[in-house]
């Protein structure tokens, strides 16, 4: 069993957009899960958009060699996350069914990168194979999921774009932890795994749960 991060590039925020006074670096990142049921790959990397979103975002696309690929899940169906969907027909791509009938409404993300069959809508969590569920962490978008994954050695969550960063997510786990402030609602039903880190999509940190130990008398 592994969990191995896959870089397909990065794409360029404007500031306008980033809320910065530059424009923003993002890595475009996608997670490659090996279990005894097969390979996963979560999120699929940067697709082809138009020439005003080529050059809203500047996208700059790595094609990683990923070997063999039994099953996909999309985070959500923004060109950035989906866009190598294409490249595997045939293979069930798990997203949740209200993601893909937005996505397929138009005005949302490229028509041809969901086209075809192949996707296996979900209502709500699922528990793919053993230890692996896809539970809904709606905001970026209301059909944005994340995968928990677990592991011998503890959970972890593959966040994707439910935060932009480690940071972010942090300040919604001290939120929950002290009732200092709100956080999102889908954090409760992610506690509850407990897990051990947290990784995301357009970060390269990632948020480790502190583990204090009692130091004694």
């Amino acid at each position: 069993m592994s969990i191995e991060r896959v870089d397909f590039g990065h794409i360029l925020r404007p500031a306008s957009e980033a809320g910065t006074e530059h424009p923003r670096a993002e890595p475009v990142l996608g997670y490659l899960v090996r279990r005894p049921e097969g390979v996963l790959l979560f999120d699929t990397g940067i697709g082809r958009g138009d020439p005003e979103t080529e050059a809203h975002y500047q996208p700059v696309r790595r094609s990683p060699a990923l070997g063999r690929v039994d099953i996909i899940v999309n985070c959500h169906l923004h060109f950035d996350h989906c866009g190598g969907n294409p490249d595997f027909p045939g293979t069930p791509i798990y997203t949740q069914a209200g993601e893909l009938a937005r996505a397929r409404a138009g005005q949302y993300t490229f028509d041809h990168l969901v086209a075809g069959g192949g996707y296996v809508e979900l209502d709500g969590e699922a528990e793919i194979w053993p230890g692996v569920w896809v539970v809904p962490t709606p905001g970026h978008t209301p059909g944005h999921q994340s995968l928990v994954v677990r592991e011998p050695g503890g959970v972890t969550v593959l966040a994707g774009q439910a935060r932009d960063f480690a940071s972010e997510f942090s300040t919604d786990w001290m939120a929950r932890a002290t009732g200092a402030g709100p956080y999102p609602q889908w954090l409760d039903r992610i506690a509850e795994f407990r897990p051990g880190r947290v990784c995301f999509a357009h970060d390269q940190a990632v948020w480790v749960r502190e583990q204090v130990a009692s130091l004694g008398s």
